[in-house]
């Protein structure tokens, strides 16, 4: 069975990025499982690769020859943009011409994934402050995906081993967390994991909802949410046929989702899922964005522009990431929107 063909976009050029990608695309690991192509600047690259003393051929290509392309190990296939002036850049600082640069990386591998050409993205770390100074108009990855593919609110799901997590929030305050933590709300995402499950080929998925307060409230000692909000939410889904649990206290849900009662959790807020994920695993732990018509997987860690040039940028996270696209992508059934 061929492999899948995986489109990488290179990422922040003053970041660790290009190392990753480097490294990553001749590792054999990665290798054998997905066929991959850069979207990227081969001079960044070419530069990574001499500082890292590197032997590396590049075949710069162009986005309607990639499903007919061969995949020789110790060549690089590449999307080249041309994008950014390689003696300008500022190595391990945030910077408008990086941020700019990134952006139509991910643009244009998008692009690609929206006609077809490949059966995955993934994504190498971007930086938010050098997307603002760029003037991008988003955030981050999940609503530059969001906005490109016109997906409204994309979900986040977190794959670290056998565990997936969901979150209800991500980042608001915890005070904020806690408000948003409502029985309509609940519902809404329970359904949408529900919908998430299914677009990566899991028909019958189990979900448990994590519990907010410590032991679930005790009966209200605690706090009442789990009784007014999500038990309600619960008990709805479950009426539209979702095989939901819940709520789970938070200090034991993940531990038994990773022991194999449920599928996947829905997380109340940010930190109660990715402290969860990265204790298990933090090198490892891979961001996957669903709800939209085309599978992003990405590295769940940041540009790390403390360590740039110095090659000890550690791929093995964005290695994962693309295992675990190449795991998803022959199920994957692309959302409309």
């Amino acid at each position: 069975m061929s492999l899948p063909i995986v489109v990488i976009p290179m990422g922040d050029p003053a970041s660790i990025a290009p190392e990753l990608v480097i490294k990553t695309l001749l590792s054999d690991e990665a290798l054998g499982y997905a066929n991959m192509v850069v979207v990227g600047s081969q001079k960044v690259l070419a530069l990574t690769a001499d500082n890292l003393g590197l032997s590396v051929k590049f075949n710069p290509i162009q986005p309607e020859q990639i499903r007919a392309a061969t995949f020789p190990k110790g060549t690089i296939n590449l999307i080249d943009m041309d994008n950014i002036d390689i003696d300008a850049i500022e190595l391990g600082k945030p910077q408008a011409s990086a941020g700019r640069a990134c952006y139509e990386y991910i643009e244009t591998a998008t692009h690609i994934a929206l006609n077809q050409q490949c059966d995955a993205v993934t994504t190498p770390p971007i930086n938010k402050e050098a997307l603002h100074m760029a003037n991008v108009p988003y955030i981050g990855h999940t609503e530059i995906f969001g906005g490109l593919t016109g997906a409204h609110d994309p979900l986040t799901m977190f794959h670290i081993q056998n565990l997936r997590i969901f979150f209800l929030s991500r980042h608001v305050s915890l005070k904020d967390a806690c408000d948003l933590v409502k029985t309509d709300r609940v519902l809404d995402y329970v359904t949408r994991c529900d919908k998430s499950l299914k677009q990566i080929g899991m028909n019958s998925a189990s979900i448990a909802v994590a519990g907010l307060n410590p032991h679930n409230g005790d009966n209200g000692m605690f706090g009442d949410q789990e009784i007014k909000e999500i038990e309600p939410a619960v008990e709805l889904a479950r009426k539209q046929g979702i095989k939901a649990d819940g709520p789970i206290p938070g200090d034991s849900v993940f531990w038994l989702a990773r022991k194999g009662r449920w599928d996947a959790v829905l997380s109340l807020y940010h930190d109660q899922g990715h402290i969860a994920a990265k204790t298990l695993d933090f090198e490892r732990a891979v961001t996957i964005t669903l709800g939209m018509p085309i599978l992003r997987t990405s590295v769940d860690h940041g540009t790390a522009y403390d360590i740039v040039g110095t090659g000890q940028a550690n791929e093995v996270s964005l290695i994962e990431a693309v295992r675990v696209a190449s795991i998803y992508a022959p199920s994957f059934i692309p959302m409309p929107v």
